[in-house]
C-alpha cells in the first residue's frame, strides 16, 4: 500500500482528521493500490504534469479537438443515450456534424449501454420504442434553412419522439440547405414521414437518395421548384420507400416520365398525385402511373402539362378508384379527350372534378362526363369559353347526383342556362356563379321552371348584369335558401329583394349583400323580421343607403346574430348605441371600418358589447382617435381590434 500524505507542499498544515488511515478516506485503484486523498480544495491544475529531479513540471495542455474524426466518432457511437447526445452537439460545428452522420443503427444498442448504467436496463426499450415513432415536425423558411440547422435536427429530435415531418422553404443565400443536410436527416430520422421541399435548388438528386436509403417510412413527399432532382432521385424514392402514399410535383424540370413509371411500379399504396408545370411529363408517364395503380389512386391534379387526349382516355379506363380529379390548364387536350374520358366507363366512384382553364371543354364533351359519372357531387367549371346553356343543362340532367355546382367566368352561360340547371339538378344544394357576364336580365320571357326544393345555398357575385327581375324569380324557384351571397350586385334593389325575402320558407341564415349599393333600410327591416329569428351572419359592407335605422331593426329582432360588417355605410353613434342597448344580442364579431360619422362617443357602447365582442375593426374610423383605441385594447382584452 501505498500512501499520500498532506504534506507542506500540497496541504500546508498537515492532516486535519485524527485518524489519517481512516478506510472511507481511501479511493480504490484495483487490487493492488489505494490510494488515500485528503477531502481539502486544492489550487487547480491547468495541465498535466511530471516529477522530475527538479520539481513538478507541467506539461502544455492537450485539447481532445487533436483527437480525430475517427476517434471522436468512436466515442459518440458510444453516448448512452439522445439527451448525451444532444449535449455534445452544443460544443462545436464538428461535434454536430460528426453526431448528425451517424445513423441511428450505428450507435451502440442499449445492451451495450447496460454495462456503463444497469439502471436503464428496465427503461431502455421504451425509449428506443419513442425515439422511433416520428412524432415532431420541424419548418425552415428563407435564412434559417441551412444544413447546420438540419443537422441539429436531426440531433435534436431523436430524443424526443423522432422527426415525422420536415418543411424546407426557400434557402439561405450564402449558406443554404444541400444534399449534406438532407444526409444528416437521413441518418438521424429513419422515421421521417413527410417531406417538402419548396424553391431549394441547391439540393440535387444525392440527397434524395439518401433519403431514399434510409427513410423507408417515407409516406408523402411535395417537391417544388426543385431543378437539380431529376428522374434518378425519383426513381431511388419509389425503389425504397413502397408506403409513398402522396406524391406532388411543381416545376421540377428535370423529373418525367421514367421517373413516374418507376412510382407506379413500386409504390403500390399511392393515393394522390398532384403534378403542375414539368414539362417532361407527358402521356407515357401519365398513363404508365395511373395503370399501375388504379385501383388505390383516389385523387389527381394535372396542371399546365403538356398531355393530350391519350392520358384523358388512361383516366377514363383505369380511373377506377378516383374521387377527386382536377385539370388546370391543359392546351392540348380537345373535346375528344373529354368524350372519351366520360364514355371510358371508369371512372364510377368520382364525387369531384374541377376544370379550370381548358379550351377543349364543349357542351358534347361535358355532357358525357355527366353520364360517365354516376356518382359525381361537386362540379366547379373555370373559364371554360365554349360551354353554353345547352351544355349546361345537359350536364345537370346527366349528372343525376350533382349537389355542387360551381362557374366561374364562363361567360355564354346565361339566364337560360341558370335557371335551367337549377330546375334540372334535383339534388342541388348549393350554386355559384362567379363574374359571369352572360347571367343578367333578359326582356325575353322565360319557360316554366319547376322549383329547387333541395338548394340551400346560393352565390351570385360580381355579375353585373343580374338585377331585380332574376332575384325576383329565385324568390320562386328556391323557397328553401339558407344562405345566400349577391355581394357586387349593384343592380338589385329593394324591389327585387323583397320577393326573394317573403317566399324563403326555411328562413335565412347567412346573408352578404356588400357591394350592393342600391339597397337600403326598408329591405334591412324587412329582413330582420321575415327572418330575424334564424340569421346569424350580415354583410352590408358598402351598402351607403343604409343607416341608422337598419341597425335598430337588427337590434330589436336578431337574437341569434353573431357576425355583423356595416362598413362603409351611413351608420352613426347613435346606430352603435343602439347595438349596444340590445340585451338578446350578442355579436362576436363587428367590422365597421371606413364609417366617418362613428366617433369617440361610441365608447362606452363598444364597451358593453365587449363582453361577447371577439373581434372588432374600426380601421379607417376617422372620428375615432388613438387614444379610444388605445383604451378600447386595454378593456376589450378577449377582442381581436383591427385600426
Amino acid at each position: 500500500m501505498y500512501l499520500i500524505l498532506g504534506n507542506d507542499d500540497f496541504c500546508p498544515g498537515g492532516s486535519i482528521y485524527t485518524n489519517p488511515k481512516e478506510p472511507s478516506l481511501f479511493l480504490s485503484r484495483g487490487n493492488h493500490a489505494d490510494v488515500f486523498f485528503t477531502p481539502r480544495k486544492r489550487s487547480r491544475i491547468s495541465g498535466p504534469f511530471v516529477f522530475s529531479e527538479e520539481g513538478f513540471e507541467q506539461k502544455k495542455p492537450v485539447s481532445i479537438d487533436v483527437l480525430p474524426d475517427e476517434c471522436l466518432f468512436e466515442i459518440f457511437k458510444r453516448l448512452p443515450g439522445g439527451e448525451e447526445r444532444s449535449a455534445c452537439a452544443c460544443v462545436s460545428k464538428r461535434w454536430l456534424t460528426l453526431l448528425s452522420n451517424i445513423h441511428r443503427d450505428e450507435f451502440c444498442s442499449n445492451t451495450t449501454n447496460l454495462l456503463l448504467n444497469p439502471q436503464d436496463e428496465v427503461t431502455g426499450n421504451k425509449d428506443q420504442e419513442v425515439e422511433s415513432c416520428g412524432y415532431l415536425s420541424r419548418s425552415l423558411e428563407g435564412k434559417k434553412a441551412t444544413d447546420v440547422r438540419l443537422a441539429a435536427i436531426a440531433v435534436g429530435t431523436a430524443s424526443r419522439g423522432g422527426l415525422g415531418k420536415l418543411t424546407i422553404r426557400g434557402s439561405n443565400s450564402g449558406r443554404g440547405v444541400t444534399n449534406l443536410g438532407l444526409r444528416a436527416i437521413s441518418h438521424g430520422c429513419p422515421s421521417l414521414r413527410v417531406l417538402s421541399l419548396w424553391n431549394v435548388s441547391s439540393i440535387g438528386d444525392e440527397g434524395l437518395c439518401e433519403i431514399a436509403n434510409r427513410c423507408h417510412m417515407l409516406e408523402k413527399l411535395d417537391l417544388s421548384q426543385c431543378p437539380a432532382i431529376s428522374d434518378k432521385g425519383l426513381v431511388a424514392i419509389a425503389k425504397k420507400c413502397p408506403n409513398l402514399t402522396d406524391l406532388s410535383l411543381e416545376s421540377c424540370s428535370n423529373i418525367g416520365n421514367e421517373g413516374l413509371q418507376a412510382i407506379g411500379q413500386c409504390c403500390p399504396n399511392l393515393k394522390s398525385i398532384s403534378i403542375k408545370n414539368c414539362p417532361l411529363v407527358g402521356d407515357q408517364g401519365i398513363a404508365s402511373l395511373l395503370s399501375s395503380v388504379s385501383y388505390v389512386l383516389t385523387k389527381v391534379k394535372l396542371q399546365a402539362l403538356a398531355i393530350t387526349d391519350v392520358s384523358l382516355a388512361v383516366i377514363g379506363h383505369y380511373g377506377k378508384a378516383i374521387t377527386d380529379l382536377v385539370l388546370t390548364s391543359i392546351p392540348n387536350v380537345t373535346e375528344r379527350g373529354f368524350w372519351v374520358m366520360g364514355n371510358g366507363h371508369g371512372l364510377q366512384k368520382l364525387k369531384s372534378f374541377t376544370v379550370t382553364s381548358c379550351q377543349g371543354v364543349t357542351d358534347t364533351g361535358l355532357e358525357a362526363v355527366g353520364k360517365g359519372c354516376p356518382n359525381l357531387k361537386q362540379f366547379c367549371l373555370r373559364k371554360c369559353l365554349f360551354i353554353s346553356d345547352s351544355g349546361l343543362v345537359s350536364f345537370c340532367k346527366a349528372a343525376g347526383s350533382l349537389e355542387s355546382l360551381h362557374l366561374e367566368e364562363c361567360h355564354r352561360i346565361t339566364q337560360y342556362g341558370f335557371f335551367g340547371a337549377l330546375s334540372t339538378g334535383a339534388k342541388l344544394k348549393a350554386v355559384a356563379f362567379v363574374y359571369c357576364l352572360g347571367l343578367k336580365d333578359l326582356n325575353l320571357g322565360l319557360p316554366e321552371v319547376s322549383p329547387c326544393q333541395s338548394l340551400r345555398s346560393l352565390s351570385i357575385r360580381n355579375c353585373p348584369g343580374f338585377g331585380n327581375a332574376g332575384l325576383a324569380l329565385l324568390g320562386r324557384l328556391c323557397p328553401q335558401l339558407q344562405h345566400v351571397d349577391f355581394s357586387g350586385l349593384e343592380g338589385i334593389t329593394d324591389a327585387g329583394f323583397l320577393p326573394l325575402l317573403e317566399n324563403c320558407e326555411a328562413g335565412l341564415v347567412k346573408v352578404n349583400l356588400s357591394g350592393c349599393v342600391n339597397v337600403t333600410d326598408k329591405m334591412v327591416s324587412s329582413m330582420a323580421k321575415l327572418h330575424g329569428w334564424t340569421l346569424e351572419m350580415v354583410n352590408l359592407e358598402g351598402c351607403k343607403m343604409i343607416s341608422d335605422a337598419g341597425l335598430v331593426a337588427i337590434t330589436g329582432n336578431c337574437p341569434l346574430l353573431s357576425d355583423l360588417d356595416v362598413s362603409r355605410c351611413a351608420i352613426t353613434d347613435f346606430g352603435i348605441a343602439s347595438l349596444a342597448c340590445a340585451d338578446q344580442l350578442n355579436l362576436q364579431i363587428l367590422a365597421m371600418s371606413g364609417c366617418p360619422l362613428v366617433s369617440d362617443k361610441s365608447l362606452p357602447a363598444l364597451v358593453k358589447m365587449g363582453q361577447t365582442l371577439l373581434g372588432l375593426n374600426l380601421q379607417h374610423c376617422k372620428a375615432i382617435s388613438s387614444s379610444t383605441v388605445d383604451r378600447l385594447v386595454e378593456q376589450l382584452w378577449r377582442c381581436d381590434i383591427l385600426s
